[in-house]
C-alpha cells in the first residue's frame, strides 16, 4: 500500500521566510519610528508657543504707575512695604527721539506701597556722581573716536556713556540689611556688576560699595543678582550662567565663580536677567530669552538665515528647576510670554506675583498701549510650574493729575514737581506720588 505523497519541504520554508521578512520589516518600522520620535522630541526642546493663551499676560494687567522703567524689580520688605525699582532714565533730560537709558542716566530710584495699588515715590537713592567710587565718572568719547551712535532701538546716543542698569533690591535676613545689585554699561572706571550696602539699614539708603567692588566691578558683565538660601547662605548670580557663594558678612565672594549646570538649548541663544529663588523645596532659575516667529515655527533657538532681530516676537520669562543651587537644572519652560527680565515674589498673603516692563522691542510691543512701565502679574504655581493667574481680580481704574508736592521734612520729593497717581476703587481713592518726566 502506497503512502500519501508529502508536500515539498520548500513550501514550508518559503512561508517561514515570508514571516521572517514581515517581522523584520515591522521591527525596522518600529525602530525607525522610535528614532523619529526621539529626534522629534530632541527638536521640541527649544521650540516656543507664542500663542499659548495660558502663558499670555492677562489683559487686566496695567502699569502699576506711570513712570518710564525697564527691568522692573519688586519685593516685600520686613517693614510691610512693597518696593519697586528698575532701570530708569534721567527725569529732566531732553531726548530728540523717544526716552531711553542706553547711553547715560543719573542713578537709582525707589517706590514703595503698602498694598501694591498706591505707590509712593521715594526719590533717588543712589547716584554715580555722589555715591559711586569707580562708577563716579562717565566714559566720554572724544572727537574722532569711534563709539555706538545709535542704540539697539535706533535711538540717537550721546558721546557720554554712564548708565546704571537692572537694579535689584534684596533684604538679606542673615545680616539684617538691604543690598542693591546693579551694573554699569560703561564708565571711566569700567563696566560690570556691583553690590551696594545700605549704610542705615533702610531701603532708601544711603548706599555704599561693598569691599569686593570698592575699586572695580565684582563681576565683569551685566545683570548681577543675589539669592539667600533658607540656611542664610547668600549667592551671587551673574549673566551667562555664573554663580558664586558670598562671604557671610557680604563683603565679597567666598569662592571662585562657577558655571551653573543647565540643560541648554542647542545652540544656546543669548540669555540675560538671571535670578534664583527657592520654593517647594526646589531652586527656580529665572532667565530672559527672546522668542522668534519664523517660517519654521516659534522658537528660542537662533538659527542663521531663519532668525534675526526682525523675527523677535516676545521677551519671555523662562524657568528651570533643580534640587541643588548649582544644578543640574531641568528643562526650561516658558512661564510668561513677554515677561522677560523680571522677578517673582510673594505678597503678604502668600500669593505669587511677577514683574514685567512692557518691552518696547519685538513684534509683541505693538500689542501694548504703552511700553517701558512697571507691571505686576498675578501668578499661580501648579504641577511644579509657574504661570499667570487669570482668576485673580486686578481690575482697577487709573487716572493721573498733576499736583504740587508736600514740603514736610520726611518728604524726599519736597520742592520737586511731581504727579499724583490715583487708583479708582469702590471705597475711595488711594494716592501715590511720582516724579515728573
Amino acid at each position: 500500500m502506497k503512502s500519501a505523497p508529502q508536500r515539498p519541504i520548500f513550501v514550508s520554508v518559503n512561508i517561514k521566510q515570508k514571516y521572517m521578512k514581515l517581522i523584520l520589516r515591522l521591527g525596522l518600522i518600529l525602530f525607525t519610528g522610535f528614532i523619529s520620535i526621539s529626534t522629534a522630541s530632541a527638536q521640541l526642546y527649544g521650540t516656543a508657543d507664542t500663542n499659548a493663551p495660558e502663558l499670555r499676560v492677562p489683559t487686566s494687567v496695567k502699569p502699576a504707575f506711570d513712570y518710564w522703567m525697564r527691568d522692573t524689580w519688586a519685593t516685600l520688605g520686613p517693614d510691610g512695604y512693597y518696593y519697586i525699582t528698575g532701570t530708569t532714565s534721567t527725569p529732566d533730560r531732553y531726548f530728540p527721539g523717544q526716552r531711553h537709558c542706553w547711553d547715560w542716566n543719573d542713578g537709582l530710584y525707589l517706590w514703595r506701597s503698602k498694598d501694591m495699588k498706591s505707590w509712593e515715590a521715594r526719590g533717588q537713592i543712589w547716584s554715580m556722581e555722589k555715591d559711586g567710587t569707580w562708577q563716579k565718572k562717565p566714559k566720554v568719547y572724544k572727537a574722532g573716536e569711534k563709539y555706538q551712535k545709535k542704540s539697539i532701538n535706533g535711538d540717537p546716543m550721546d558721546n557720554r556713556f554712564h548708565a546704571v542698569w537692572a537694579p535689584e533690591m534684596h533684604y538679606i535676613k542673615s545680616v539684617k540689611n538691604w543690598f542693591i545689585v546693579a551694573c554699569m554699561n560703561e564708565s571711566a572706571g569700567g563696566r560690570g556688576s556691583f553690590i551696594l550696602r545700605s549704610k542705615t539699614g533702610k531701603p532708601e539708603g544711603p548706599y555704599e560699595n561693598i569691599e569686593g567692588n570698592k575699586d572695580k566691578a565684582i563681576f565683569p558683565n551685566i545683570d548681577g543678582s543675589l539669592f539667600e538660601d533658607t540656611d542664610g547662605t547668600v549667592y551671587f548670580v551673574g549673566h551667562n550662567h555664573y554663580i558664586a557663594r558670598m562671604k557671610p558678612d557680604m563683603s565679597g565672594f567666598a569662592e571662585e565663580l562657577k558655571t551653573l549646570k543647565e540643560k541648554k538649548y542647542n545652540p544656546e541663544p543669548y540669555i540675560e536677567g538671571a535670578f534664583i529663588f527657592k520654593y517647594d523645596n526646589k531652586y527656580h532659575l529665572v532667565q530672559a530669552i527672546w522668542s522668534h516667529r519664523t517660517s519654521e515655527g516659534d522658537t528660542y533657538i537662533e538659527k542663521k538665515g531663519v532668525t534675526s532681530p526682525k523675527t523677535r516676537y516676545s521677551y519671555d520669562c523662562i524657568i528651570s528647576t533643580a534640587d541643588n543651587v548649582y544644578g543640574p537644572y531641568s528643562e526650561r519652560y516658558n512661564a510668561i510670554t513677554g515677561g522677560g527680565h523680571n522677578n517673582l515674589f510673594q505678597d503678604k498673603d502668600g500669593n505669587w506675583w511677577a514683574t514685567m516692563f512692557f518691552n518696547p522691542r519685538g513684534a509683541q510691543a505693538a500689542e501694548y498701549k504703552v511700553t517701558c512701565r512697571p507691571g505686576l502679574i498675578p501668578m499661580i504655581y501648579e504641577n511644579g510650574k509657574f504661570k499667570p493667574n487669570f482668576n485673580y481680580n486686578t481690575n482697577e481704574n487709573f487716572f493721573i493729575d498733576s499736583r504740587q508736592p508736600g514740603s514736610g521734612s520726611d518728604d524726599v520729593c519736597a520742592g520737586q514737581t511731581e504727579y499724583y497717581y490715583h487708583t479708582g476703587r469702590r471705597f475711595g481713592l488711594l494716592r501715590s506720588r511720582l516724579f515728573r518726566w
